[in-house]
């Protein structure tokens, strides 16, 4: 059986997230949530929380064994761009982009 969790318009950009998201694809969630937990990124804090939430939806399916999960896969897609302008010399302006994220995790039994 599988469960999944989908966090929106996360304020954290996809690129990074997805080199974090790489090191626990594949993993028991134990293992994961504890790779995640010494992960000093910001995005591990992020999927931890998503991670957990997948597991926790699954624990209210009947007959999943929560012991026996392991990260099936995490999808990473870029969201909607916050778009910002710096003030530079001379008058001229140059654009920020703050990029979100869309991050779903989904957990499997083995």
């Amino acid at each position: 059986m599988e469960a999944k969790a989908v966090a929106k318009f996360i304020r954290v950009s996809p690129r990074k997230t997805r080199l974090v998201a790489q090191n626990v694809k594949g993993k028991p969630v134990e293992e994961a949530l504890n790779i995640l937990r010494f992960t000093p990124k910001k995005p591990a804090k992020i999927l931890s929380k998503v991670l957990f939430s997948a597991v926790s939806n699954a624990e209210q399916m009947p007959g999943v064994d929560v012991d026996s999960l392991i990260v099936d896969n995490i999808i990473v897609n870029e969201g909607p761009t916050w778009k910002r302008i710096q003030p530079r010399a001379m008058g001229r302006a140059y654009r920020i982009r703050k990029r979100t994220s869309h991050i779903t995790v989904v957990v499997k039994e083995m």
